[in-house]
């Protein structure tokens, strides 16, 4: 495999306006649903590409109610990052299996407030 570090690469921008942003964000949401069966393939993995994309349309998800543009365009850039490092082959198979953890381990959750993490003896 030839390591081409400008592979995926992109120039980071702003968004002109929410129309640009919200195309942007499909067009990143697209790409790493396209990329689920390859992802798999390329890391071995023994999770299904359904709940793979279950994965990724719950990360996206997470960030559906910003309401600053600049905080769009900074998740878009972090998305595309990820984006370009998990295809690149960049990332080992922990990296890849983090986002799966909390499905798995009850304990790997974060507390539901502080008071609970407190009593709990988490820092």
């Amino acid at each position: 495999m030839v390591i081409n570090p400008t592979y995926l690469a992109q120039r980071t921008r702003q968004s002109v306006n929410w129309n640009d942003a919200k195309r942007r964000v499909l067009r990143s949401y697209r790409e790493w649903i396209r990329s689920a069966p390859e992802i798999q393939t390329m890391y071995s993995l023994s999770i299904p590409v359904a709940q793979l994309r279950t994965k990724m349309r719950s990360e996206f998800e997470r960030h559906r109610f910003v309401n600053q543009i600049g905080v769009v365009d900074v998740l878009l850039f972090q998305s595309h990052s990820e984006y370009q490092e998990t295809l690149n082959y960049w990332k080992q198979l922990p990296h890849i299996l983090k986002y799966f953890r909390t499905d798995e381990d009850p304990s790997a959750r974060l507390p539901q407030n502080f008071m609970h993490g407190f009593l709990e003896g988490r820092n």
